[in-house]
């Protein structure tokens, strides 16, 4: 759990803040009127965190592609109405 302190005493003691949290291990939330503004997180903590996030958005795209490369099957295009089809990109490079 996160140690929360108002936005008013953070800026008074910023400096022992930082210390906790590259020191101690800590997290620290800073509020304004209760409700959470900021944290403060160690640079291992945020590379940790961008690298959690990096591997999600990895795994979104890749299931998105898997699901983009499946064919309908025959006579669904005509079941749905349907009376184009995308065939890919067939430009001039193509």
């Amino acid at each position: 759990m996160a140690y929360e302190i108002p936005v008013t005493q953070a800026r008074a003691e910023l400096a022992e803040l930082i210390n906790r949290v590259v020191y101690g291990g800590e997290r620290v939330v800073v509020t304004r009127h209760g409700k959470p503004l900021v944290a403060l997180v160690s640079a291992a903590d945020l590379e940790r965190l961008e690298k959690d996030e990096a591997a999600e958005q990895e795994q979104v795209i890749s299931s998105v592609s898997s699901i983009g490369s499946t064919a309908s099957a025959p006579g669904e295009r005509h079941r749905f109405g349907i009376a184009a089809e995308h065939r890919g990109h067939h430009g001039p490079d193509a």
